[in-house]
């Protein structure tokens, strides 16, 4: 029987001063200069590693509706309350500020394009200045360096950010697989080298409340807990039976029963629905060696 844990509600962090513009991010290509990030991934595909620590998913921070052109700048930022928000979450020394900032370092690496990245500072308990430049990867939103999220792209950053969580904060290459361009076709080794479908992800980290749901691949559920996956199935201890949700991410059940079949060649859920009964087309599937 599938037994729920309530979620958490979340606040997430809209973010700022988006270095680098153009590409395409699955949508219509937009013009732009390109800066190169220095640490881009020479090899663009969407393997990726993931131990984004679930709790980060709730900051505690931020306004959701926040997104508007004039919070893409931070000189803009620095001049409007929201925005100032904003910069003292991500620049907070203590815990909250390493969560905000191991948040933004995800989001960033989902929107944004390899030749894209993020830069901002901030000072510790000591006064020490540190610089932060966070690489784009996926590329699920590319034109957020120069324009606001769509509803559409809202929800595939959301997805690809949850996915992406892992409880035990071990680091896990995992295979991301979606109707979106730029995860639709993956390579025949990365079919082949990952052949188990965890899960899929989906909901909006923008909405507000925000909402993140997901679903298991019931044949795999023991395969992806025994390497540390377990935001799609949930965590059993070892003397309780119960599996306990990640925070902020809300199992629905099976992928069979909650998501269309598995689109083929590329191996992906087209649209799940969470437990509302409302769909979303905007979902990223992961598979697992």
């Amino acid at each position: 029987m599938k037994r729920r844990v309530p979620s958490c509600h979340l606040r997430t962090l809209v973010f700022i001063s988006l270095i680098g513009c153009g590409g395409a991010d699955g949508f219509s290509t937009e013009a732009g200069s390109v800066e190169a990030a220095t640490s881009a991934l020479l090899n663009h595909n969407a393997l990726n590693p993931n131990a984004l620590n679930p709790n980060a998913l709730n900051p505690n921070a931020l306004d959701p509706n926040a997104l508007d052109p004039s919070a893409l700048a931070l000189n803009r930022l620095q001049e409007t309350s929201v925005g100032a928000r904003i910069l003292s979450s991500i620049r907070a020394p203590g815990e909250l500020g390493a969560l905000s900032r191991e948040l933004l370092r995800y989001i960033v690496s989902c929107a944004l394009s390899p030749s894209q990245s993020f830069r901002f500072s901030w000072h510790d308990e000591q006064g020490e200045r540190h610089e932060e430049s966070y690489p784009g990867h996926l590329g699920l939103a590319a034109s957020w360096s120069h324009e606001p999220l769509s509803a559409s792209r809202e929800q595939w950053v959301s997805a690809c950010v949850a996915s992406r969580a892992n409880l035990a904060g071990i680091s896990v290459l995992i295979s991301s697989r979606a109707a979106h361009a730029a995860l639709r076709y993956p390579d025949r080794y990365e079919v082949e080298a990952y052949p188990r479908e965890e899960g899929a992800f989906w909901g909006n980290l923008f909405s507000n409340p925000p909402r993140l749901y997901a679903c298991y691949n019931e044949h795999n559920i023991e395969s992806s807990r025994a390497i540390g996956r377990e935001c799609a199935a949930g965590h059993v201890g070892e003397d309780d039976d119960r599996a306990t949700e990640c925070p902020n991410i809300h199992i629905v059940g099976s992928c069979d029963h909650q998501c269309a079949e598995l689109d083929d060649p590329g191996e992906y859920r087209t649209r799940c629905r969470n437990d509302r009964g409302e769909w979303s087309t905007a979902v990223v599937t992961t598979y697992l060696r």
